[in-house]
């Protein structure tokens, strides 16, 4: 698996959990996502399997290029404002890694 592809793989597995999280919290999904989150998770990935500048940026909440139709951009955003800050509670291991290759990559990438 290439470099592209790994990042590819963990920002849809973040992305996957932060839908998870949303779900059960919000739409009380307990045997699994809503049609509406899974919908949202479907778009994502494909989104994320479609991206031309995986190589170059951070991750999707990063990226200035915004390539979601505006209302699955609206829902996104809403997902990752309320499963961000939970993140460190579910997926700890998850959330601490994200911080830490964002952080890194904000450093690559500034001029």
């Amino acid at each position: 698996m290439t470099d592209v592809q790994s990042k590819r793989e963990r920002e849809k597995a973040v992305v996957s959990k932060m839908i998870a999280i949303y779900c059960k919290k919000n739409h009380s999904g307990k045997g699994g996502l809503c049609q509406e989150c899974l919908e949202l998770e479907t778009y994502a990935r494909f989104r994320s399997d479609k991206c031309p500048f995986m190589e170059t940026k951070t991750f999707c909440s990063n990226c200035k290029v915004h390539c979601y139709k505006p209302e699955m951009r609206e829902k996104i955003r809403e997902v990752m404002r309320f499963s961000g800050p939970r993140m460190i509670f579910y997926h700890p291991v998850t959330a601490i890694r994200h911080v830490i290759e964002s952080k890194k990559e904000k450093r690559r990438v500034k001029p």
